[in-house]
């Protein structure tokens, strides 16, 4: 198989869909760390937007993981993680949007930064910012509750896809909170499917990879205080 990497930085929630992604579908890759060129030329040629992750596969580079997961799930054999029927599909790029737009920003991007990220530094949460985020990820987890009541074991058609690999590295940061563990304590079926996700050796992989930087600072999120931080 052609050499493949990921270039992004170890606690990066998007960094770690697609690991998962590559993973479940038993792709060998690479992983190149740019935690010291975040921002930098280096990164800004393979990024420039400055976001991680990026694909590179034979000669093929491409950013963005919405884009990297459907390549990868095209371009390499294993178990197709995108359901074949049409409507299911649509659910499942739903779920993607959703996550985009709604999960990840609150559970990660507001809650886990001021909860976990910025504290890591020495710099103090803002607690706006948390009050804001929390209704809005009460609203997340209802909908979760409520499709999987609906879907089974996983959140489309009861069969494991891309929806369910996008998901998990923003639960997995929520449920790193104080606030995370006592609103799933609420959710038996998201619990359910965490536990699910968890026996996953794919998951079990990735978690191994990400364990040895879960509590390093991430040095360049300083900048994201004035850049990247809500104002209320």
């Amino acid at each position: 198989m052609a050499d493949v990497i990921v270039y992004g930085f170890p606690v990066s929630t998007y960094v770690n869909i697609v690991r998962l992604v590559l993973t479940e579908k038993g792709v060998p890759f690479r992983f190149h760390d740019l935690e010291p060129d975040m921002g930098q030329a280096r990164h800004l040629a393979l990024h420039p937007f400055n976001r991680v992750p990026i694909l590179e596969h034979d000669g093929f580079r491409i950013y963005e993981t919405s884009a990297i997961a459907l390549y990868a799930d095209e371009a390499f054999k294993g178990p197709s993680l995108q359901p074949a029927d049409l409507r299911q599909r649509a659910a499942m790029h739903r779920w993607l949007s959703a996550l985009n737009a709604y999960f990840y920003p609150y559970m990660a991007y507001h809650l886990g930064h001021e909860r976990i990220v910025y504290p890591n530094l020495g710099i103090a949460p803002d607690e706006k910012v948390v009050a804001a985020a929390l209704p809005k990820i009460a609203t997340c987890l209802e909908v979760m509750e409520t499709e999987l009541e609906a879907n089974g074991d996983y959140l489309v058609a009861g069969s494991l896809s891309l929806a369910d690999l996008f998901l998990l590295p923003s639960l997995t940061t929520l449920s790193r909170t104080p606030e995370g563990q006592e609103m799933l304590a609420g959710k038996p079926r998201i619990r359910d499917w965490w536990s699910r996700m968890q026996g996953r050796p794919a998951v079990r992989q990735v978690l191994a990879m990400v364990a040895p930087h879960i509590n390093q600072p991430v040095e360049h999120a300083r900048k994201w205080v004035d850049g990247h931080r809500p104002r209320y």
